[in-house]
């Protein structure tokens, strides 16, 4: 089965960065280990592994919580980029989303 990729990463790119940026503004209401992360965003572990210190030191993700010897992780909503990032995800993805509603093109909804 193909691959569906967001209405973001279809106008941005897709990359290993954008992947878990688009993961973790969907999926805002929870927080995740790193593994999980990698896993639902689509990209190996050892390459998410190359940039996540990066996003922990910007103040990007912030933990949450340890389970175990695990650590969970979710968008730092305290972080002005990380709102900002957001507003231009959704503005976007509604932008997109209003052009195929007006060229009368299904939107599939996964």
């Amino acid at each position: 089965m193909a691959e569906r990729l967001s209405t973001f990463l279809k106008i941005f790119g897709d990359s290993p960065l954008l992947r878990v940026m688009d993961f973790l503004v969907i999926h805002e209401e929870f927080d995740y280990s790193m593994t999980d992360i990698a896993k639902e965003a689509g990209i190996g572990y050892s390459t998410l592994k190359m940039f996540w210190p990066t996003l922990e030191s910007s103040g990007i993700v912030a933990m949450t919580r340890e389970v175990g010897k695990a650590k969970l992780y979710r968008l730092n909503n305290k972080n002005p980029v990380v709102l900002r990032f957001k507003e231009l995800y959704w503005a976007a993805t509604k932008s997109k989303t209003k052009q195929l509603i007006a060229e009368k093109i299904p939107v599939r909804i996964r």
